[in-house]
């Protein structure tokens, strides 16, 4: 029976495993090897040798809302797309709130994980620290989840580069970059076009004589400001929105791109890529169009070479006398305190074999989990939490694995779909389909909302779980770990969004047109009567109809 669980890492990830131990019951410890807690959003004036590391205007892409913890709210007050700061804050008041700081030890290292003598029958870990002061300690415990990230050891395929061992400039990857102090005036080339490349592209520009990001392949750009000014991700993400990408996908997808274009033509502004909106995690970014149009940055194809100062591009464009190259290049991960054959199922590349990217497969007794280590279009809050409060359901014996035999099966069929549906997504096994994995953890854990006894018994919540943002709120109405104030949050979503509009004067909130007009209903039920049609039951994607009781 687990009892005692070692969590490693008080980021996000850590934090929310830390409360799902203790919502179970369960005792944990947390070893986190930096000074604070906050893990990626702990900013660090200066880069920390294998710790994630973010630059000083950082801004996140995901509202509040959406990225918030189930049973958390973040104050009405925050803006909706909080500064790093404001991030490590509302982690600081979610770990106040419930308790999670006495369980936490600081500058403690977890050096190694390995199995104890009778792992096969106790499940045990034997998991090893060392503190700031070099005094090393073993400790056992019965589980052990791991929640150290995936944005720490930088990728620099400097071998891609020719001349770049002779290049008279510098260069660095984005994970040393903290501001643009130091290039007032420098010709600088960013290669890699991400979230961080645009973000640090923009960055730069605003003290650069220039600034040329260069990429591969384009990427599809939004913006965090959605209609009428509020944040774009509370649009297009409801339950009914989910569904109609799920019948109509390549509808949505034209659709959405023809909305896109009609910001800013990707074609024209040189950034068009070849995949489709639906096939990559877009990059979010306000002001990179402001910045090319106003030619403070320029947009370059594939960086080719180095010939001494001069960067040559795929097109044989040269760019002269380049002061500073930032590769913007992704990151790798792994796991050097875990046993070798851990550190092989875990990793990345083809043998990753994870299944529902928690559990290594082969590891019997299931007890060392993996939380966080996942990509997709959305904020991995949600995902982390879901993982642990699944995780540490498995670790009390209230959820069963299935065979390694259909584990094995699942994983082979989740990496066919996911390399159908995202581009080079056999280079990161770590992508998911977001709405499609939370749907899977939501069952198992038993806390998918029941839309049809809502409707019966609460119409106007109903509405707003059909209707309104897929907030995470909605995974706190029923079932183990339910809260009162899930209500609350969801029917109150509108007014926390508002506030922090609200600096000038006191006024009246505005009305926010929501779509729950006629026309929006009678699509709604068409949009189920074509499924109903298609699948001779009503089992909808992220809800059901068919669990309800009498």
């Amino acid at each position: 029976m687990v009892r005692t669980v070692a969590v490693l890492g008080a980021g996000p990830s850590g934090l929310t495993s830390i409360k799902s131990c203790l919502d179970e019951g369960l005792e944990p410890t947390c070893f986190e090897s930096g000074p604070d807690i906050g893990g990626l959003w702990r900013f660090k004036n200066k880069p920390e040798p294998g710790r994630a590391n973010i630059y000083q205007s950082v801004v996140i892409n995901t509202s509040k809302e959406m990225m918030a913890f189930s049973d958390f709210p973040p104050p009405a007050h925050f803006p909706n797309n909080m500064h790093h700061s404001e991030v490590l804050l509302y982690l600081r008041q979610y770990a106040q709130t419930f308790g999670l700081l006495q369980h936490i030890h600081l500058q403690t290292t977890v050096v190694g994980v390995r199995q104890t003598p009778d792992f096969a029958s106790s499940g045990r870990w034997e998991v090893e620290t060392e503190r700031h002061d070099g005094q090393r300690e073993s400790h056992v415990f019965d589980a052990v989840m791991v929640c150290t990230g995936h944005y720490a050891t930088p990728n620099l395929p400097l071998k891609d580069f020719p001349g770049i061992d002779s290049f008279e400039g510098k260069y660095f990857h984005s994970w040393e970059y903290r501001s643009p102090e130091g290039l007032e005036g420098k010709r600088v080339v960013v290669v890699g076009m991400g979230n961080s490349g645009g973000d640090i592209a923009v960055d730069i520009s605003r003290v650069a004589e220039k600034v040329y990001l260069s990429t591969r392949s384009g990427a599809w750009v939004l913006g965090r400001v959605g209609p009428g000014g509020l944040p774009q991700d509370l649009f297009g993400t409801s339950r009914l929105d989910l569904l109609k990408l799920k019948l109509f996908p390549s509808w949505v997808n034209r659709m959405t791109e023809k909305k896109i274009n009609q910001f800013f033509d990707h074609q024209l502004y040189g950034i068009r890529p070849t995949h489709d909106f639906l096939s990559q995690v877009p990059v979010v970014n306000d002001d990179l169009p402001a910045r090319i149009i106003t030619g403070r940055v320029q947009v370059k194809p594939n960086l080719k070479r180095f010939e001494g100062s001069d960067a040559i591009f795929d097109d044989g464009t040269v760019v002269k006398k380049v002061d500073v190259v930032v590769f913007a290049t992704g990151y790798n991960y792994g796991f050097p305190f875990l046993p070798s054959d851990l550190q092989f199922k875990c990793g990345p590349g083809p043998q990753h074999r994870v299944y529902r990217h928690v559990f290594a497969l082969g590891l019997a007794p299931p007890t060392l989990a993996l939380i966080g280590l996942i990509d997709g279009n959305g904020p991995v809050n949600r995902l982390a939490e879901l993982q642990a409060r699944w995780a540490t359901r498995i670790f009390k014996g209230l959820i069963s694995l299935p065979s390694q035999e259909v584990m094995a099966k699942y994983i082979e069929k989740e990496m066919a779909t996911v390399c159908k549906r995202f581009t080079n997504a056999e280079k990161n096994p770590l992508q998911v389909d977001i709405p499609t994995y939370i749907d899977s953890l939501v069952k198992d854990v038993g806390v998918q909302p029941n839309l049809l006894r809502l409707f019966l018994t609460d119409p106007k919540l109903a509405w707003q779980v059909l209707l309104g943002p897929s907030t995470p709120y909605q995974f706190r109405l029923c079932g183990p770990g339910n809260w009162e104030g899930a209500r609350g949050a969801i029917l109150n979503l509108w007014e926390r969004v508002h506030q922090p509009f609200r600096s000038r004067r006191p006024e009246p909130a505005p009305q926010t047109k929501r779509p729950q007009g006629l026309i929006v209903l009678l699509s709604g039920a068409a949009i189920l009567m074509f499924y109903f049609y298609k699948n001779h039951h009503l089992r909808l994607s992220f809800f059901s109809f068919n669990n309800v009781r009498s």
